[in-house]
């Protein structure tokens, strides 16, 4: 992950926060979706309470604030960030996940749901070649099914009612496409006073990727890069943003 993205999530270490990259056996998790074939799941590994000793210690050997532990995670990581919000909600300050919808319930893993409500925000590209920003079957380029899911919106719908909000979303457009520009970038914010809020960060034209980091490979489709993603989960969370810390 931080070499995916260029060490892009280091500018939050450079502004104050603690940062950590988790790894998941073999480069995967034992995430949310009941169609996971990875080693992790098939060879039973705990992710859940491997997170939750991580985090642990990362408190108290930084001072952080266990208050204000935020789960980043994309693809398969945003999958394990679903995860964390329905098994140990408890853990958390809220969650941003990339590129990774909600999995429909007939797919969903986690048969211990925990509810409390969390800010939570959403980017995922239209023209996610992975995982449809419209819904349904999850693949590897159309080749071995990764199990049914939510579209994006619906998947911040799904979000903003279990924090209790149940009004339309209000649109902003973020980026508005230019001459010669292939993707723009709008915003759907689910808010209600008193409710942690949720927003959805749709990339049209957009691929599996990670808006503003490093590009994506060609076959992961198209990164927008004039949507600051690494900024976006600061201001979300109120966190600060830094120069990057040198490798």
């Amino acid at each position: 992950m931080r070499a995916f993205t260029g060490h892009a999530f280091d500018r939050l270490a450079a502004g104050g926060a603690v940062v950590a990259y988790l790894d998941g056996h073999r480069g995967h998790w034992n995430d949310a979706r009941v169609s996971n074939t990875f080693a992790a799941r098939t060879e039973g590994y705990d992710d859940v309470a491997f997170t939750r000793s991580a985090v642990e210690r990362l408190v108290g050997e930084h001072h952080g604030d266990p208050d204000r532990v935020y789960a980043v995670g994309f693809s398969n990581g945003g999958q394990m960030v679903i995860r964390l919000v329905h098994e140990i909600p408890d853990l958390l300050g809220g969650a941003a996940i990339i590129s990774a919808t909600q999995p429909a319930p007939e797919n969903f893993a986690p048969t211990e749901s925990l509810s409390r409500p969390l800010p939570v925000m959403l980017v995922h590209g239209t023209k996610d070649p992975l995982v449809p920003y419209h819904g349904g079957m999850a693949s590897m380029w159309g080749l071995r099914p990764r199990g049914l899911g939510l579209s994006a919106p619906e998947t911040a719908r799904y979000y903003a009612e279990r924090n209790g909000i149940t009004a339309e979303p209000v649109t902003e457009h973020v980026h508005s496409a230019v001459r010669g520009a292939r993707t723009s970038v709008t915003a759907s914010h689910h808010r209600r006073p008193g409710r942690p809020p949720v927003s959805l960060y749709t990339v049209t034209g957009g691929g599996h990727t990670i808006p503003g980091t490093r590009k994506a490979p060609f076959v992961m489709g198209r990164t927008d890069m004039t949507f600051d993603t690494v900024e976006a989960v600061a201001r979300f969370f109120q966190l600060h943003t830094g120069h990057p810390t040198p490798a």
